[in-house]
């Protein structure tokens, strides 16, 4: 009893004490929910079975989840952390081992037994779950559930939790690092005149009473923020793609009044399937189709699920980000969002922390759909423009172990470092076979920041650990300080990490090897030296 007590003494500080980092406070809460605790790390998760039944007029929701897990090594009365944040309540918990007690401690559940744990046993954890979850105020971008109504005024209702987590609603692992192996299965349960719909394929329909049951399966990983019910008005159409893999079936659900819009708009889907399929590899769920689903928010990436709100016009909400015009060609919530199902979905960050994975190759993939759909300059024109967004404000990795993420500048300037990378390889078919790689070597799995950088730097044969450095760890934008006197010109390298190696390529065909200090080379002809805009760089001219 003296090792028990003494064990939840600690999960109770560990709930409630604090560390200082620099100018930031993180709260011992923080390292719970974004780190592999060790109420974590001896257990993985295979499935879920999970239940959801929203009520519209209550704003709350409640149901069950079953976490079919695997025991990963050897471990004596351990205790098991599901988290499932306030103000949601859990109920009753069970489990296929015995328990000696389970408490409810803040955004945790904690899970104690008296039990040796052998590594490759499997067990089931079953937890209700019930309340008025955190509302989202601005949804997607603050976590929460979404209550509202239709043009029509009928109920609408979703979920939109990737910063924050799935644990704003339902009790989960809920650590990137950690996804279901063996995918999900989810009810949805609805009034009988709205329609549930979920991630991967619907699998049953079934009437009690005034109620339906929608149930649907996800059979590959999936990452838990990606675990999202939709309910409303909606009416369903489909069509096939012919891709890579053979048949990708498309499953578009939508508000009934929007039917004849969404027919029209989402005839963007398939020529981006093709650009993506061409840059990336393989859609990567066939098994589970790719779906649009109409959303009361703008749009986010759940995958198989993708959330769709841009009102059935091009551009971002009818701008373009870029302001060049290009970006008005093709609706970016379609692009954006799907670019997701590749580099968030297929390949997830294990940390927060490195959620540039996620997004700029996302952001790059608007670049690379421009390029494939329209033309190369116009791409190269949109990847210039979007600079206009970049704040430099912190860098772009964030905090690890605390669920922290970085600078928004993850979207475009972390899209400029892909696209000056690529501007270094100066091989777009040796680039693209990269891509094509990290989709497939990567495939359905939880990387860190360190993988993709040595993957790229070993398949590209050049080292671009001090360009990674440079990009996502500082502030500092690369200045390229130069003078020409003829066919001379004179330059060198300010505002650089130590040691950048960034060779350019000026005058379409010469490449220098700038440093910090200055260095002197012939030009082939004494006209003004042509810089190229497509390397993220500054260019100084000075005296």
């Amino acid at each position: 009893m003296k090792k028990l007590s003494y064990t939840i003494l600690l999960v109770s500080g560990l709930a409630f004490g604090q560390f200082f980092e620099k100018d930031k406070v993180y709260t011992k809460q923080d390292t719970l929910k974004g780190s592999n605790t060790p109420f974590r790390d001896f257990w993985d998760v295979k499935k879920y079975n999970l239940s959801v039944e929203p009520d519209f007029e209550q704003k709350s929701i409640k149901g069950t989840n079953r976490i079919s897990l695997e025991i990963i090594k050897d471990v004596t009365n351990p205790i098991f952390q599901i988290d499932l944040q306030q103000p949601m309540k859990a109920g009753k918990i069970t489990a296929s081992f015995p328990i000696a007690s389970s408490k409810q401690d803040g955004d945790f559940i904690f899970i104690t037994t008296k039990k040796k744990f052998k590594k490759g046993e499997k067990y089931t954890i079953d937890v209700d779950y019930s309340g008025n979850p955190q509302i989202a105020k601005n949804a997607p971008w603050d976590g929460g559930w979404v209550f509202t109504k239709d043009e029509k005024g009928n109920p609408w209702m979703t979920a939109a939790d990737e910063g924050i987590g799935a644990s704003i609603w339902l009790p989960t692992k809920d650590i990137w690092s950690d996804e279901p192996d063996n995918g999900i299965i989810m009810k949805i349960i609805t009034p009988n005149d709205l329609v549930g719909v979920g991630n991967g394929r619907l699998t049953d329909k079934k009437i009690t009473g005034n109620k339906t049951t929608y149930t649907w399966e996800v059979k590959n990983p999936i990452n838990a923020y990606s675990i999202i019910p939709s309910i409303g008005k909606y009416v369903n159409f489909k069509d096939i793609f012919e891709g890579e893999k053979g048949k990708l079936d498309l499953d578009y659900w939508v508000i009934d009044y929007n039917l004849d819009k969404a027919k029209k708009q989402f005839q963007q889907v398939k020529p981006m399937l093709s650009a993506f399929e061409y840059w990336f590899g393989p859609y990567p769920f066939y098994e589970d189709s790719y779906k649009l689903v109409e959303s009361p928010h703008l749009g986010m990436e759940h995958q198989s699920n993708v959330a769709y709100g841009n009102k059935y016009q091009n551009g971002y909400l009818g701008r373009d980000l870029s302001g060049t015009g290009v970006g008005l060609n093709w609706d970016f919530i379609i692009i954006h969002e799907s670019g997701h199902e590749w580099f968030a979905n297929n390949i997830t960050a294990k940390d927060q922390a490195d959620m540039w994975i996620h997004e700029s190759f996302t952001n790059y993939s608007e670049t690379l759909f421009t390029e494939k759909y329209m033309d190369k300059k116009s791409a190269e024109i949109y990847a210039q423009g979007i600079r206009k967004g970049i704040k430099n404000d912190i860098p772009i990795i964030g905090k690890y172990g605390v669920r922290n993420e970085g600078s928004g500048d993850m979207y475009p300037k972390g899209a400029n470092m892909i696209h000056t990378i690529r501007q270094v390889i100066n091989n777009d078919e040796k680039f693209r076979q990269i891509l094509r790689g990290l989709g497939k070597d990567f495939y359905h799995q939880t990387v860190t920041t360190k993988q993709i950088e040595d993957y790229i730097s070993s398949k590209s044969g050049i080292d671009f650990s001090t360009v990674f450095d440079q990009y996502l760890r500082t502030i500092k934008i690369p200045t390229l300080e130069y003078t020409q006197n003829g066919d001379t010109l004179k330059f060198r390298y300010t505002n650089v990490v130590k040691n950048l190696k960034l060779p350019i390529i000026i005058n379409g065909d010469q490449t220098i090897n700038p440093t910090e200090e200055w260095q002197t080379v012939k030009l082939k002809k004494s006209t003004p030296v042509e810089l190229n805009k497509n390397y993220y760089i500054n260019y100084l001219s000075v005296q």
